[in-house]
């Protein structure tokens, strides 16, 4: 590796008279340049930035006048030269460095502003191959890293908001910049580079059908700084990824409560991937969700009485926990809502009598999302391990009518096969090992997250059989149930606390060594039992 050169420190002020700017997202350059040559700085440009600021009144100089070369090749060529990197990357107090810009006319550059090409953009809005290859930036990242290297003589913005702090600086310091200044903006300029390269390799591996390339790169922007994690011994942030977005918590509008946390933002986000399982077109669903899993989902004919009908469910589990809702939020459903504590409610939209009636419950965030996230659509999915990180794809698995293999003497109804389509939709959104009883578009009984299924069973029948109580029924939600299992069931016993807590139809991926022994119990027990051969799995 190149040894370290015995340079000189750094020095802690640098007077900033020649700025070098080149950006694409032009909507402070007027503002900038204004601001720049009011303290003295000469301006050096290229191409249409160079003509936007002429235009305007103000002095700058052609980078082709630096160099001796015209912009060329498209303007795919033009600050790629010894002059602009030699000014951007000659350590100043460094004797070879000085004698050698000295000697070839090299003129130091003391802030670069740049903006790239907009490649996320152009993928974003559908560019095709060509167009998005032309969209890759090459002399601006160079600049970035050279500026960025440079950080000891050399300010580097990449994007309006640096640029409003350095001109700050420079107002307020005499026309110089600091060292912490300078070393603060290298950082978020490399990572800008990074996050740039990121995207370009994740579109290229994507237009090769590349699933598993050799590198991969995970790029995020800052969008909150939480005052703890998990718990409250750890830091947490909340990142978003460039866009397009999937509609959801990241490019939800907040309209009232306090911040949200980061258990908030996983289990929001949680609520609204399993609400949008259901099309707002085919009736109104309401899920409601605590530490990540459901405890209460239901379908309706309005919003209002899907709510009712979820809370019944768990109305235990449902305090202080998040709902999501698959439509438009009205005042008779935020009514509901607001009779017990919710810390979030999440919809696509709400009309301005609901967000009125969440007014009088400051602590509630209510979260505007702007549409449902496609259930269907493609995507990856990743989770951290020590030394890396798991990538897998979206589950995308969906089961219907036409999928289900009866395995039992007794074939199915009309309705039990539409309650365990219904069950199995939500248990592909409960943490493993789960047990989903569900009735008439409406969970009866759900069983989270057990080491075994027959325990997730018994939780389920329990809970089944509480909300009944605390309902005023005379039997259990789930009597007349179907009862959904993620994965198959190894042994008969999960299956039997099904049928003895009500249920009469199961539904299952099935592939066991047991099944056997599974169906001839359902049979014994009088159950209808159908078979997806899909696993969906949530750990």
């Amino acid at each position: 590796m190149p040894a370290a050169p015995d340079f000189p420190p750094a020095p802690d002020r640098v007077a900033v008279k020649r700025a070098l700017i080149s950006i694409y997202d032009k909507s402070d350059l007027i503002q900038t340049a204004q601001a720049l040559h009011a303290l003295g700085v000469e301006l050096v440009s290229t191409g249409g930035t160079k003509a936007a600021i002429a235009t305007a009144g103000l002095p700058v100089k052609d980078v082709a006048d630096l160099t001796g070369f015209p912009e060329m090749m498209d303007g795919r060529v033009k600050t790629l030269h010894p002059v602009v990197h030699g000014g951007l990357l000659g350590v100043r107090d460094a004797p070879e460095h000085a004698r050698a810009m000295a000697e070839h006319g090299i003129g130091g550059i003391d802030l670069l502003y740049v903006s790239l090409y907009p490649f996320e953009a152009t993928v974003a809005q559908g560019g095709d191959f060509a167009t998005c290859i032309e969209n890759i930036d090459i002399g601006g990242p160079a600049m970035i890293r050279s500026a960025s290297k440079n950080h000891g003589y050399v300010a580097v913005c990449t994007g309006p908001q640096d640029m409003a702090e350095v001109i700050a600086s420079l107002q307020s310091d005499a026309g110089a910049t600091t060292l912490a200044q300078r070393k603060a903006l290298a950082a978020r300029a490399f990572a800008r580079t990074a996050s740039y390269d990121a995207a370009i390799a994740a579109w290229f591996a994507g237009q090769l059908g590349d699933l598993a390339p050799r590198r991969k790169s995970i790029s995020g922007e800052l969008r909150q700084t939480m005052r703890y994690g998990e718990n409250p011994h750890q830091s947490a942030s909340f990142y978003v990824f460039p866009e397009p977005r999937r509609p959801g918590v990241a490019t939800a509008r907040q309209l009232q409560g306090k911040e949200l946390s980061y258990n908030n933002i996983a289990d929001t986000d949680a609520a609204f991937e399993l609400i949008a399982e259901f099309d707002p077109a085919a009736g109104a669903a309401v899920a409601i969700i605590k530490h990540a899993n459901p405890c209460g989902v239901a379908l309706g004919d309005d919003l209002k009485t899907a709510y009712e009908r979820a809370l019944q469910c768990d109305p235990v589990s449902a305090f202080g926990g998040i709902v999501a809702v698959n439509r438009k939020l009205d005042r008779a459903a935020a009514e509901e809502m607001v009779k017990i504590f919710t810390e979030v409610v999440i919809a696509p939209d709400a009309d301005d009598d609901a967000i009125s009636v969440f007014e009088a419950k400051k602590n509630l965030r209510l979260l505007l999302a702007g549409a449902l996230p496609h259930p269907m659509a493609a995507g990856e999915v990743f989770r951290s391990v020590a030394g890396g990180f798991l990538v897998q794809s979206r589950d995308l698995a969906r089961i219907t009518a036409s999928d289900l293999k009866i395995v039992t003497r007794r074939q199915p109804t009309d309705q039990e096969v539409r309650d365990m389509l219904f069950a199995f939709t939500i248990a592909k959104h409960v943490k493993s090992n789960a047990i989903v009883f569900a009735k008439d578009g409406q969970t009866a009984g759900i069983g989270a997250g057990q080491m075994n299924r027959r325990d997730s069973a018994r939780i389920a029948a329990i809970r089944a059989a509480e909300a009944a109580e605390a309902a005023g029924l005379p039997q259990s939600l789930a009597q007349g149930s179907a009862c959904a299992s993620e994965a198959f069931f190894p042994f008969p016993d999960g299956l039997v606390q099904a049928a003895e807590a009500g249920a009469t139809a199961v539904i299952q991926p099935g592939g066991s060594m047991g099944d056997q022994a599974v169906i001839e119990a359902a049979d014994a027990h009088g159950l209808t039992m159908a078979f997806t051969g899909v696993r969906v799995f949530r750990h």
